[in-house]
């Protein structure tokens, strides 16, 4: 990083909240489909073939994603990552990514994909200025993936879409593995051992309550701890020092060399005191949280002309007000049911 750079990830000329995190972090959906029908996000008997989704010119264009994260550099963001829905399924996916590479400031461009049409287009992304990729993949084993993914997709595809993303240069490659206590718990040493020694960064995540569809129990939750010790038992592993302040996995590496593992633990150990995310739907709404119920309409003061001197007032407005940690009130919260889906504004 420039020294300018690690000034604004230390928060130095951000805009902070109420709580004092600044903000540096923003997360772009650019769709609101997916090809999958995972049961924790997006299942099937709701958002089935006759399910209307919004139409595309409620989407931001790949201009106006550029201008609104032009904005949100000016106020200390350094990073971006690219989500949906399936982001790939978006046409000018590139196009978006080469307009976000051209600004000056950003450190990080980044992408988490399901993997299902990620080979075809890796080549380009990297091409258009794409830094790095995340991949989700539940399960190893064919018939668990399929059930966590709604019945599409397969293993194969996924494998090497990560293969493909490592060949031409994404590094590192990182794996998300939503873990569900009955579902997939039983596969976790298989991911770690598929991945080990090869550079790829997997990171386990605690099954979470996002939205509002997914029948969350907190039995269903497997915590981190239990699979520290789990892969630890077979694996020895020793803790890592963060990246940087406010990174969400606990970082682990192999005491034999073998590359490094992280969990993220939003349930069992909650990090909203050092949250500094902010997201941004496909139809232009910000969300200050992923557990958020409602946001602010951003695409309609830009499609009206506004201003980049109105529209940084409205962003600063926006986070200098922002008080959520929903994670580490979960208990007093659970009993509000509004909260957006996790397919609109990503993981």
């Amino acid at each position: 990083m420039t020294n300018g750079s690690v000034k604004r990830w230390q928060g130095e000329g951000a805009v902070r909240d109420r709580l004092n995190r600044p903000v540096r972090d923003l997360r772009i959906s650019v769709i609101d489909r997916c090809n999958f029908r995972c049961p924790y996000c997006m299942p099937e008997d709701v958002y089935g073939d006759e399910h209307a989704f919004m139409p595309r010119s409620e989407w931001l264009t790949a201009g106006e994603i550029k201008r609104i994260a032009s904005l949100f550099l000016q106020l200390g963001v350094t990073k971006f990552r690219l989500t949906g829905g399936e982001p790939l399924l978006r046409r000018d996916l590139v196009e978006i990514v080469a307009a976000l590479a051209e600004l000056p400031g950003a450190d990080d461009l980044a992408l988490t994909t399901n993997g299902s049409l990620l080979a075809r287009r890796a080549k380009e992304l990297k091409s258009a200025g794409l830094k790095r990729v995340t991949v989700s993949l539940d399960s190893l084993d064919d018939a668990t993936f399929k059930m966590m993914s709604g019945g599409r997709g397969d293993v194969a595809t996924v494998l090497g879409a990560i293969e493909t993303a490592r060949e031409v240069g994404f590094s590192p490659v990182k794996v998300n593995v939503m873990v569900q206590r009955g579902k997939n718990e039983e596969g976790v040493l298989d991911l770690v051992e598929r991945f080990r020694g090869t550079g790829v960064i997997v990171r386990f995540i605690e099954y979470m309550d996002v939205g509002t569809l997914n029948g969350w129990r907190r039995e269903d939750v497997v915590p981190s701890k239990e699979l520290v010790e789990k892969i630890g038992a077979r694996w020895p592993l020793e803790p890592l020092d963060k990246n940087y302040r406010g990174e969400v996995a606990e970082r682990y590496r192999f005491v034999d060399g073998a590359g490094e593992i992280g969990f993220i633990s939003s349930v069992s150990n909650p990090f909203c005191g050092d949250c500094h995310r902010a997201r941004l739907s496909a139809d232009g709404k910000l969300y200050t949280c992923l557990f958020a119920a409602n946001g602010t309409d951003l695409r309609t003061p830009l499609r009206a002309g506004a201003s980049d001197a109105e529209l940084i007032g409205l962003l600063q407005n926006v986070w200098r007000s922002r008080a959520d940690r929903y994670s580490e009130l979960r208990a007093e919260l659970r009993a509000r049911r509004e909260r957006v889906e996790m397919y609109r504004i990503g993981g």
